[in-house]
């Protein structure tokens, strides 16, 4: 990939990008299984919680609620609908938890933002609840670097399309920074635009793309400061 131009847009992903996500999902799971240990492995409640939050994804998008949504309907599935009352709460105590959850900047990320912003426009783009991921940006103190936050439903081709269009600008100046192939840099690479992939340690199984990718507008970092180097006059 060449070097970035002055009038490029730099998109950022959110979660696992700028901030840890995935680790508090997969912590909650574990809390999920436990309660329900009396009816089945681990395994087996992870492949009915991922089927059951795959369905509800047309209702309840993506998120902390909608999680919390799909753990209580797994847990009544799981025990044919006796599931007691106390693990209900236990539920909506995790899922209350991770709402209030503080955030987590991923490491050297704020450095990074604070060389960009006075050379480039910076986007936050990202997907999920609109209120939970506001709470993260207000709590994570980076929203002053973003000349414009989009929280998308899904992040397919039309999503990005349609971003672009508002910021009034060619696929080919728009630059997305992400951790998920699926749903950062597939769709961008698909409209024109340019991708940096930098992997998250955990991924959920509904954003694994096992394929690999190479394509001569995408580069994979192992961190945010390897982003540096590409910019002019860094």
């Amino acid at each position: 990939m060449a070097y970035l131009s002055p009038m490029q847009i730099i998109a950022f992903d959110a979660d696992d990008t700028l901030w840890v996500n995935e680790t508090f999902f997969r912590a909650a799971e574990e809390r999920f299984f436990a309660l329900l240990a009396d009816y089945a492995i681990p395994h087996n409640l992870q492949k009915e919680l991922l089927q059951i939050e795959i369905a509800n994804l047309p209702l309840y998008g993506f998120g902390i609620k909608g999680f919390m949504l799909s753990m209580i309907e797994t847990a009544r599935r799981i025990t044919d609908g006796k599931v007691s009352d106390r693990v209900l709460g236990e539920i909506l105590t995790i899922g209350k938890e991770m709402l209030q959850a503080p955030v987590e900047l991923l490491p050297g990320i704020r450095e990074v933002l604070e060389a960009l912003a006075p050379k480039y426009r910076l986007v936050l783009a990202t997907k999920g609840d609109l209120l939970d991921q506001e709470r993260k940006l207000d709590k994570s103190g980076l929203d002053r670097y973003f000349h414009h936050v989009e929280v998308m439903s899904d992040k397919q081709p039309a999503n990005y399309a349609k971003l672009i269009r508002h910021l009034d600008i060619p696929a080919t100046a728009f630059t997305m920074i992400g951790n998920s192939l699926k749903s950062d840099i597939l769709p961008v690479l698909e409209l024109g635009g340019r991708a940096f992939h930098i992997p998250f340690h955990t991924t959920w199984a509904y954003e694994h793309h096992a394929a690999p990718v190479a394509h001569e507008r995408l580069v994979v970092l192992k961190s945010a400061q390897e982003l540096l180097p590409y910019l002019s006059g860094s």
